[in-house]
């Protein structure tokens, strides 16, 4: 996605090999136009997914997930990763660890508010190790409901979270790929789909 990827070169910093700082306009300050922009775009890449429901984590999952949502027309349900006084029972839970943090997170979500007949697009800001996204499937799968696939904003092709979550049969949606952010400097990866017409398919 041609505006993503531009806002990332003109306003992404590079921190060491394996960290992109977005915070200007994705998780920390937000650009509302490129949120919009980026629901739209989701909308259109999952628009024959039958999508019903689309479930993603806090925080900086929620704006991009809320867009996509408007776009689609369907709602969205984010997984916390604090305890909550009033969400005390009836939850999925799963385990997501973090890299970046070093520390294991319990993720819930109510089972009110994932349903079995449910067709679920999970969104993440970032993909890097896979963990969080590979957690908000399980958490789908523990409702029985079918994850339709998973759209991330920035995957760092790098690292080893697109494979895993394409070895399990995700359909993965990334809308700019990071080949590298070696040298200060961010190279990004040919888009999968371009790629897929000459392997094959994968």
């Amino acid at each position: 996605m041609k505006l993503l990827t531009d806002k990332i070169e003109r306003e992404g910093i590079v921190l060491g090999n394996n960290v992109l700082k977005v915070d200007s306009f994705i998780n920390h300050q937000m650009d509302p136009q490129l949120m919009n922009e980026i629901g739209l775009e989701f909308a259109r890449r999952f628009k024959d997914a039958g999508v019903t429901r689309i479930l993603t984590i806090e925080s900086s999952g929620i704006a991009p997930a809320i867009m996509a949502g408007l776009a689609m027309n369907v709602p969205v349900i984010f997984a916390r990763k604090r305890k909550s006084l009033t969400l005390t029972s009836d939850l999925y839970t799963s385990t997501v660890y973090s890299f970046t943090k070093q520390e294991s997170n319990e993720i819930t979500v109510s089972k009110k508010y994932l349903l079995k007949e449910d067709r679920v697009l999970i969104i993440d800001d970032f993909l890097a190790n896979g963990q969080a996204a590979i957690g908000l499937a399980d958490l789908v799968e523990q409702a029985g409901a079918e994850v339709s696939g998973i759209g991330i904003l920035i995957e760092k092709s790098f690292q080893p979270g697109a494979d895993e979550i394409l070895k399990k049969g995700y359909r993965l949606e990334s809308l700019a790929r990071i080949a590298s952010l070696q040298d200060g400097k961010v190279k990004f990866a040919a888009d999968r789909e371009v790629q897929s017409i000459y392997s094959g398919g994968y």
